[in-house]
């Protein structure tokens, strides 16, 4: 018999593996949507009916009122820097946590990113430092609403008015999240969602640009469509017969992308958006349960959000400290080691991040586009001084001392109540053999496993 003994050290596992939800979800509802398509024969367009649908249906849901279907949420992304008209020279100050689809956005407008340092517990941007990294060149901020949790929307709102700049919310974790009860993404001038596989709306890939700017909107349906003399507000009529033809002229007008998305993605996004509410209260409940049990161990904690924000949870991030839970070790020797032990009990653990944005190679090198472009258009800036890993410490700590719950495949959203108490049970076991733990990381030789 193995009694307590955890899975690490030859005990029996927790939880069987096969026994987690994948996601996204696919019922009979998809299935129809899709199948209509196909009855339909109608596969793409920016006026079929499936995309126009689904534009109206998710600018609703988070009260915008224009909503542009994207192939991906990093051009859904571009699509909100671009048609705000920044481009070569510009800064935007982004948070250095996030995906690097965030700042990879900014350069695809030939602007620049400023990085700015996150709250050391939330991984949001901190407004405070988000102020400080403000340049005479800043045309944008961009929050990040990081796993599902919005970002302190009312502190930048007031900045962005005295400061004179743009706010564009990257949303893409955050489909439902909420601030002071308005949805984000739409706050801002301009804000951006993803449908990749992982979100909690998914139709495998695709993004949607939102505003409540009509003139901004146009600018970026023309952006998504080679640049060509096309209007959100003044769609073609849509031919059944004819989908592919139109009167519209072909003529590119300005620089622009083939960034449209497609039928089958919006139908099967359709289906998702219409059970969403109903997922999202059930990853609330979840989520809150699962904090409460992990919160109540010593050295655990779960990062909550600045006052007014409701998260939805996209990820599930817990922090370790090892001073508090009387363990030798530094916080990232506790980090691995607890992650092995999770991992080795059946719970789905990640690190989803291990470096902060700035310390990645795309940044570090600076090659740009081959020439150093757009760095090179601000030869004034010391790019290798402000991009330095060391100016993110907290981002820095946040990555050392913390680990995501529950993985892209297999997201809490898609879990049901009785697994998530069979993870706080799998945490709690783990964590009563911390001190085994602490021993079996110095057997093996784990990085940093030397008392900070």
């Amino acid at each position: 018999m193995t009694g307590d003994r955890i899975a690490l050290l030859g005990g029996t596992p927790s939880i069987e593996r096969s026994a987690h939800r994948p996601w996204p979800e696919v019922t009979e509802d998809e299935r129809r949507a899709v199948g209509r398509v196909l009855d339909r024969g109608v596969l793409s367009g920016c006026s079929a009916p499936e995309t126009v649908g689904f534009e109206e249906e998710f600018a609703k849901f988070v009260g915008a009122k224009h909503a542009l279907l994207t192939h991906c949420g990093t051009s859904a992304l571009h699509l909100a820097v671009a048609s705000l008209g920044i481009g070569a020279g510009d800064h935007v100050v982004v948070p250095a946590y996030s995906f690097v689809a965030t700042p990879l956005s900014v350069l695809h407008a030939g602007a620049i990113p400023i990085f700015a340092d996150v709250d050391r517990e939330t991984g949001l941007l901190d407004p405070a430092l988000a102020e400080a990294a403000l340049t005479s060149r800043t045309r944008a901020v961009m929050p990040v609403h990081v796993h599902g949790c919005p970002a302190d929307m009312g502190a930048l709102g007031r900045l962005a008015e005295k400061r004179g700049f743009d706010l564009v919310e990257d949303a893409a974790q955050a489909h439902g999240a909420t601030f002071d009860g308005r949805p984000v993404g739409a706050i801002g001038r301009t804000g951006a969602f993803s449908l990749q596989s992982s979100k909690n709306l998914s139709a495998g890939e695709g993004g949607i640009f939102v505003t409540n700017d009509s003139a901004l909107a146009d600018k970026a349906n023309r952006l998504r469509n080679f640049g060509q003399d096309v209007y959100y507000s003044e769609r073609s009529a849509f031919d059944a017969v004819r989908p592919l033809d139109g009167g519209r002229s072909l003529e590119s007008l300005s620089i622009g992308w083939m960034y449209r998305g497609n039928e089958l993605m919006a139908a099967f996004a359709r289906a998702q958006l219409a059970r969403l509410a109903d997922a999202t209260a059930r990853a609330r409940a979840n989520a809150d349960r699962l904090a409460k049990a992990l919160c109540a161990l010593p050295g655990v904690a779960v990062a909550g959000g600045p006052a007014g924000a409701s998260s939805v949870h996209h990820k599930f991030r817990v922090s370790l400290d090892p001073k508090a839970a009387g363990v030798g070790l530094s916080a990232r020797a506790l980090r691995d080691v607890t992650r092995k032990a999770l991992h080795a009990e059946g719970v789905e653990v990640v690190l989803w991040q291990t470096a902060s944005l700035p310390a990645q190679s795309t940044f570090q090198h600076r090659k740009g586009f081959g020439t150093g472009f757009p760095w090179s258009a601000d030869p004034e800036t010391d790019f290798a001084a402000i991009y330095a890993p060391e100016r993110f410490p907290n981002t820095q700590h946040l990555l050392d001392s913390s680990v995501v719950l529950f993985s892209q495949s297999c997201p809490l959203i898609a879990q049901t109540a009785g697994m998530v108490d069979r993870y706080a049970e799998a945490f709690a076991r783990v964590w009563r053999h911390r001190g085994d733990l602490e021993q079996w990381a110095r057997r093996e030789g784990i990085a940093d496993a030397a008392a900070e």
